[in-house]
This record gives structure tokens, C-alpha cells and sequence, in this order.
């Protein structure tokens, strides 16, 4: 996806996804609407993270799609303005799009989060507001139904900065809570050393290992959400369910050490994620 934007940030960018993304699973219907939303978020992401342009210039070119939303952008922005047919034809929540974007902006602006709450709450806007926009594509957003995407929602993205703890640092950045660190007898330049030396030591690790913990935890208990959704939504929803148990597995089996092994999905994974897919749902 390539659009007009800022020098120096880098969008159109091919990515490694953990989860499926508009896959068969999704009624043919719906593709174009979550394709949409998906470039949406991806162009905003690519301009808080790539490139080599100054926090000003990532923060104006965010300012510039969220004008775009408000419909006070002239002329529209070309991503914005792919994504404006679909939020119309199916009645999708703009303030859903609007609070991806105030995760992005504070990407730009925030490198370290004090404990968990903090963590979270990036979450419940980085993440939590894609889930509501699935949900409103296949008609069964409800009070019922969104704490339970919430949870999985979040803890996905968890998941991803569990993987990422040695390419967020080398970005500036520090997705580990200051606190569980700290229990450990951490801080951040200790994550530093790590990310320098290629491996985390034990105290590391075992924080690792408590934040995938929490992490598989709130990832379980979002599973009931499949029982309450449509069929189809509800097979991608075990896909996805099984990206996230695998990668948490191969962090188990790497030692907890993301740093020295990145976990990620591979084709040798297939069997694996087939058994993850049809295992129950860990409801707790």
C-alpha cells in the first residue's frame, strides 16, 4: 500500500504477520472492508515506527489521517479516502479508527511504560478497537461480546511485544513493565545489555517468562468469545487463538529468551497450529 506521505517515512512496506489477515475464512463480502481497515492501520503504523523522519513530521502525518477521518482533510488522504466507503457502507465506528491512531501517536512520543495498568491501557488502543471493528463487519459487536475480544485483542498484542522485546529496543522503545522488571532486580538499561550481548540472562528471562504468563492468561479468556460468534469468524478467531498458544510455545521452548531466538510462525509450525486449532478452547 503506497500513499502521499511526509519525507523520510516509509510506507508500502511488505510485513511478517503472526495471524491471518482477511483470510479464506472471512466471507468474500467482508474482504475488501477488513483488507481496508488493515492497510489503514498499517500505513499509520509504518509512519510511527519506519523511515528516518523526526518525531514532528511523524506526528503531523498522523494529525493529517485523523483529518482525513473527521472529513476536514483537503484533498483526502488517499488511505483515508480507500477506507471511507467501507466505514459508510457498514456503519464502522470512526472513533475505533481514531483511537488506533492515538496509539500511534504515542508510539512516537513514549518509550517506557511504569507497570502493566500503563501497558494495558496502550493495548486497549492499539489493539482492543481492530477486534470492535471485526465484530461490527459480522453484525455481533455487543456488550457481551467485547470484553472477550478485548482480552484477546490485547493479549495478541502482547504476544507480539513478548517477540519483539531486541527490534522495539533497538526503535528506542520498551514494551516490558518497569515494575516486572524491577521484581526481577532489572531496569531498562538491563534489557539493554541483553539486546547488546544477543541473550538474556536468567533474571530476564524470568520475567519474560511471568509476562508470557499473564499474557497466555488473558489470551484464555477471551476464548469464550468463540462460542458467540458467527461460524466463520469464529474458525478465524481459532486460527488466530492458535498463532498466539504456538508463538508462546516457542517462547517456552527458546528458554524465554526472545532476544537469542525470536519466535516466530514458520511452515514446520503446521502442524502445531492444526492441533492448537482444533484443541478445546482454554476457557478458564
Amino acid at each position: 500500500m503506497h500513499a502521499t506521505s511526509a519525507p523520510g517515512l516509509v510506507t508500502g512496506i511488505d510485513h511478517y504477520e503472526n495471524f491471518p489477515v482477511a483470510s479464506v475464512l472471512v466471507p468474500r463480502p467482508l474482504r475488501p472492508a477488513l483488507i481496508a481497515l488493515y492497510r489503514f492501520a498499517r500505513f499509520a503504523d509504518d509512519v510511527a515506527d519506519e523511515g528516518e523522519a523526526p518525531p514532528l513530521a511523524r506526528l503531523a502525518e498522523l494529525d493529517r489521517l485523523e483529518a482525513a477521518l473527521r472529513g476536514a482533510a483537503d484533498p483526502d488522504h488517499p488511505v483515508v479516502a480507500a477506507l471511507r466507503p467501507h466505514l459508510e457502507e457498514r456503519r464502522l465506528s470512526v472513533d475505533d479508527c481514531r483511537a488506533l491512531l492515538s496509539a500511534f501517536r504515542q508510539d512516537v512520543t513514549v518509550t517506557r511504560y511504569r507497570d502493566f495498568a500503563e501497558l494495558l491501557d496502550y493495548c486497549r488502543r492499539s489493539a482492543d478497537p481492530v477486534g470492535h471493528l471485526v465484530l461490527e463487519l459480522f453484525g455481533c459487536r455487543t456488550p457481551q461480546t467485547e470484553p472477550q475480544s478485548d482480552a484477546i485483542c490485547s493479549a495478541l498484542q502482547l504476544v507480539n511485544f513478548l517477540q519483539d522485546v531486541g527490534p522495539d529496543w533497538r526503535r528506542g522503545r520498551l514494551y516490558l513493565p518497569l515494575e516486572s522488571l524491577a521484581r526481577e532486580g532489572l531496569d531498562a538499561q538491563d534489557v539493554g545489555a541483553a539486546v547488546g550481548a544477543g541473550a538474556a540472562g536468567p533474571a530476564l528471562r524470568r520475567c519474560i517468562a511471568a509476562e508470557a504468563r499473564r499474557a497466555g492468561a488473558l489470551l484464555e479468556s477471551g476464548a469464550p468469545l468463540l462460542r458467540q460468534v458467527p461460524r466463520r469468524l469464529a474458525w478465524e478467531l481459532r486460527a488466530t487463538l492458535a498463532g498466539a498458544r504456538r508463538i508462546l510455545e516457542l517462547l517456552e521452548a527458546g528458554g524465554h529468551d526472545p532476544i537469542a531466538c525470536r519466535p516466530r510462525l514458520r511452515w514446520q509450525d503446521a502442524p502445531a497450529l492444526l492441533r492448537l486449532m482444533h484443541s478445546p478452547p482454554r476457557v478458564r
